[in-house]
């Protein structure tokens, strides 16, 4: 698996090594230090799977550097939000721009292992903290109860499940139901709560009290 590490501290990224090294998989990984060596990496690594990405790097604002990203990058490819930041405001426009989760620096490593499993099965990690804290900082008007009235019992199982960040995977094994059902229910969902990507479901999922956490 070949992984991108954005951040500016060279420690840090260290420190993530010996983290990543207990995935218990061959590892190759690629750093970067600012957008710009960032923005490189994807253009030249043409096989990454996965980018931890530090929003505080020099080079660019960090939308900026995020939006170039995405547009290098796969769609397949997560980007997770690794941030000391406290604005949480920050952290919830990622999300809007298509970030697949977000984990704090101040994370144990067994919490930034467990977290990194999930996106990495296809699923979602945002920490209870951010999520308590409310919608502020989401780009759009939040989905009201009345939006969950148009789902389906089985759908509310999945929008649910998908509020606990699991992947379609996980979610087809929880309801004995197959991957490509799960899916179809998923983009009903999606539309439903007019959001358009699965991560600020997640968000949706936190506000309409439909999570329950796995992780802390």
């Amino acid at each position: 698996m070949k992984i991108l590490i954005a951040d500016d501290h060279a420690l840090f990224r260290e420190g993530l090594h010996q983290v990543l090294s207990q995935l218990g998989e061959p590892l190759t990984i690629v750093e970067a230090g600012d957008f710009p060596q960032a923005l490189t990496a994807a253009e030249r690594e043409t096989d990454i799977e996965v980018v931890l990405l530090d929003l505080a790097m020099p080079g660019m604002e960090w939308n900026d550097g995020l939006q170039r990203l995405k547009e290098l990058l796969p769609e397949s490819v997560p980007i997770v939000i690794l941030s000391a930041s406290d604005d949480r405001r920050h952290v919830l426009e990622a999300i809007n721009m298509g970030a697949a989760g977000f984990i704090p620096k101040t994370s144990s490593s067994r919490v930034m292992l467990s977290a990194l499993k999930l996106v990495l099965s296809g699923g979602v990690y945002l920490p209870p903290a951010l999520l308590q804290q409310g919608a502020h900082g989401f780009d759009g008007p939040m989905p009201s109860e009345g939006s969950v009235s148009f789902l389906t019992p089985r759908q509310r199982e999945v929008l649910a499940l998908l509020g606990e960040g699991q992947s379609n995977k996980e979610i087809a094994r929880v309801l004995t139901l197959a991957e490509g059902t799960v899916k179809l229910h998923v983009t009903a969902i999606l539309k439903a709560l007019g959001v358009n990507n699965r991560t600020r479901a997640v968000v949706a999922a936190s506000q309409l009290g439909l999570v329950a956490w796995a992780l802390c």
